[in-house]
């Protein structure tokens, strides 16, 4: 499994759709640290790509408000 691209948020243009895709992150993130917290087995590098990936998310949700206004 490779880190998430940037290139791949091109469908994502209404920032409903990012703020949905944020909270769906942000949940997994939460899950994570719960199992991890839990002792449940984990895989590590779920953690980077999530974070990543919410990384990349807001840098596009910044973006597109700034085009906005």
């Amino acid at each position: 499994m490779s880190l998430p691209k940037y290139k791949d948020l091109n469908n994502l243009v209404n920032i409903s759709d990012i703020d949905q895709e944020i909270f769906l992150i942000q949940k997994n993130l939460f899950d994570l640290r719960i199992k991890s917290a839990t002792n449940q087995s984990v895989k590590s590098h779920l953690f980077k790509h999530a974070k990543r990936r919410l990384a990349q998310l807001k840098l596009k949700k910044g973006n597109l408000s700034s085009l906005k206004n």
